[in-house]
């Protein structure tokens, strides 16, 4: 029988570097106060060695897990994995806060917990004495939950809120929902629209009414009435076909539409194709998300490239200063997002054509 290969042990690392063992821990938990010399000698040692820390052994030299949970929308979630339409959202989010995690020697976990549920604290708390976790990261509609929040901060666990402007507990990171809105609204307005309509998402999503709020704001700059333009989905693929039909079934319909997601945005590009609207010759479309899809689609997606991964890797980064005591900045954070032109958007066509000299004859 082969002999099981002694595993490699922090007293290893030690012994190789010529270092005590309270030096090597110190080094492996990131902690202030290690020359950068005596860090790249000890990281050396664990290069050469192969040495890979031990959760399990950590949690028991100390108090931390060295766990960061990311709760999710169940609901959602789930909806979206068994439809099978994409979770990018999810995709970018895990991107970020794994890949930082990981640069600090932490694990990254994700939790589904239904918001709605009368059992919300139960379930979460479930989760915390099972996984006993050092932070965690809400993402919306979590990141508005008061249940939620009170429940964390009672438990006296450093946690981030994705999607979130409000002052109190947690670290509160947005990528300005608000901001967003006006940049697409603005574009459009540039193009000669004004009749801009907008599919906004559920109301149990703060960022849904700061999007609307946005979009608002432009058009009462420009001087532009907004009624019959606005109509809610649930930022479903169906949802974003009803509103769509409610928009184009108006007595005057718009010439443009934002759509607060890409599931409703594609919803809308299909909707189009079945009544004969041309894209963007008839009606410009602009989506929220940019996720990989809208760039295959015919014609491809104008969108707002929301930072989702970003965002998380700097919650995450928050989370763990915080645990280690380290200095982090005033909130909210504010990662803006950014406008990624392409081909669903162009000059509106009354407004070229008021545009155009009369020519007698």
């Amino acid at each position: 029988m082969a002999r099981r290969r002694q595993a490699v042990t922090i007293r290893h690392v030690a012994a190789d570097a010529g270092v005590s063992l309270q030096t090597v821990s110190r080094v492996i938990n990131r902690e202030t106060g290690v020359r950068p010399k005596m860090i790249a000698r000890v990281q050396a040692a664990i290069d050469r060695l192969g040495y890979v820390p031990s959760i399990a052994a950590q949690r028991m030299r100390g108090s931390r897990s060295y766990l960061i949970v990311a709760l999710n929308d169940r609901e959602r979630t789930i909806a979206d994995w068994q439809a099978r339409q994409g979770t990018d959202w999810i995709d970018q989010m895990l991107l970020g806060s794994m890949l930082t995690c990981a640069e600090h020697g932490y694990r990254m976990i994700v939790e589904l917990v239904d918001t709605h549920s009368d059992h919300v604290v139960r379930e979460l708390m479930a989760a915390i004495a099972a996984l006993q976790p050092d932070g965690v990261l809400l993402t919306p509609p979590h990141s508005e939950n008061p249940l939620i929040i009170r429940l964390l901060e009672a438990q006296h666990i450093s946690f981030a809120r994705i999607g979130s402007v409000h002052e109190g507990a947690g670290f509160a990171l947005t990528m300005d929902d608000e901001r967003a809105a006006r940049l697409a609204t603005e574009h459009l307005l540039e193009l000669g629209h004004q009749r801009i309509g907008f599919i906004a998402g559920p109301t149990d999503y703060a960022l849904s009414d700061w999007r609307v709020t946005g979009w608002r704001e432009a058009m009462a700059t420009a001087g532009l009435d907004v009624e019959g333009l606005l109509a809610r989905g649930d930022f479903g693929y169906a949802s974003g076909r009803a509103a769509a039909i409610a928009l184009f079934d108006t007595a005057d319909p718009p010439t443009s539409i934002i759509a607060s997601n890409d599931q409703m945005a594609l919803a809308t590009l299909e909707t189009c194709r079945e009544r004969g609207i041309a894209i963007p010759d008839d009606l410009s479309l602009v989506s929220f998300d940019n996720t990989p899809i809208v760039r295959f689609t015919h014609p491809p997606l104008t969108a707002i490239d929301q930072p989702i991964a970003e965002v998380a890797a700097r919650a995450v980064e928050l989370i763990i200063a915080d645990i280690t005591g380290a200095a982090v900045p005033e909130q909210p954070i504010v990662i803006p997002a950014k406008l990624v032109l392409r081909q669903s958007t162009a000059r509106c066509q009354s407004a070229s054509e008021a545009n155009e000299p009369l020519i007698e004859y």
